[in-house]
């Protein structure tokens, strides 16, 4: 028993340390030169997905709670600590599309779903596949578990505390900030009381390891690529005006679509770690590509972060041996 917490225990710190990486630093944001700013980061991201992934396995839930909860932690970033769906300001994203109700339309399509995939689901699944003995079970006891609510909440307000000077003087309005307190609550409670169900119709066969991933990553790639402003662009996929709709459109289109097949995919008897670790490989390599052409501010940081994917492939390669 004392052999089985501690190998949770490493498990867990592997997950928190490895969540911020994949995150943030394979995207380039950011660069590598600057990498210590994880650490700053490290208690709201680490915490926040090992705190996830405790209380799914406690419950026993899946893959789509995680997403949901998921979903909620990127709230909780985005619109409690950093106030980036609210800012008319901050990173300039006000511009990127037309304002919703106070939100920032664009930029809030692209962060929920990406903290719920990159800053949450796949490291979950990367450490399952590192470790997986302890895939099903938790990795810590309840001193653990609260050890890692109390850190994420401090994680939260240091971020904030630190965006006071990213964005100083803003402050969400009480209206905006109850909006979100209320969207959390709702998909925690969807995660964890309400069960999805089973797909209707489950197909004969499904696409091969890399035949997933790299459908993987042409919809990391898309989905980045149609919402985040890139090369010269002020706005979504180079658009202008009323057109910003169409490639915001397109981008939920996209993940439905990739959504829908992936449960169906994944229902089938013959998906294994090999399709898991193609699935998360296709998109951990997209979204570093990505990141080499939209989040490179010079040339060193756009070298040095190839040369970070470059190690990424190499450790996905050794995962992939070990898969089999």
């Amino acid at each position: 028993m004392d052999t089985s917490r501690a190998h949770g225990r490493w498990a867990a710190l592997l997950l928190a340390g490895l969540t911020p990486v994949v995150a943030e630093l394979t995207l380039g944001n950011p660069p590598l030169r600057q990498a210590w700013l994880l650490l700053l980061w490290m208690p709201i991201y680490g915490a926040g997905t090992v705190l996830i992934r405790e209380l799914v396995r406690r419950t026993g839930r899946g893959w789509p709670a995680i997403l949901l909860l998921g979903a909620a932690y990127g709230i909780v970033e985005e619109g409690l600590a950093l106030q980036a769906l609210t800012s008319p300001t901050i990173y300039g994203v006000a511009g990127w599309a037309p304002r919703i109700l106070g939100l920032n339309s664009a930029y809030t399509e692209l962060n929920i779903p990406y903290h719920a995939v990159f800053s949450v689901a796949l490291p979950i699944l990367l450490v399952d596949l590192i470790v997986p003995a302890l895939r099903d079970r938790p990795y810590l006891g309840r001193t653990g578990l609260v050890v890692a609510g109390v850190v994420f909440v401090l994680g939260a307000l240091v971020l904030r505390w630190t965006t006071a000077f990213i964005d100083p003087g803003y402050q969400a309005p009480p209206a905006a900030l109850a909006a979100f307190v209320l969207a959390i609550a709702v998909l925690v409670l969807l995660a964890l009381r309400f069960a999805p169900r089973p797909p209707s119709a489950v197909p004969r066969t499904i696409p091969a390891p890399p035949v997933v991933a790299c459908l993987a990553g042409v919809v990391a790639f898309g989905y980045l690529a149609l919402l985040f402003p890139f090369g010269d662009a002020r706005h979504p996929a180079f658009t202008q005006g009323g057109w910003v709709v169409v490639p915001m459109v397109a981008a939920a289109l996209l993940a439905v679509v990739a959504g829908v097949l992936l449960r169906r995919w994944t229902a089938h008897g013959g998906w294994r770690d090999r399709h898991s670790l193609a699935l998360a490989s296709g998109a951990l390599v997209a979204h570093t590509v990505f990141g080499v052409i939209a989040n490179g501010e010079n040339t060193t940081d756009r070298v040095s972060l190839a040369a970070l994917g470059v190690v990424m492939v190499g450790l996905l390669a050794l995962l992939a041996r070990r898969t089999r």
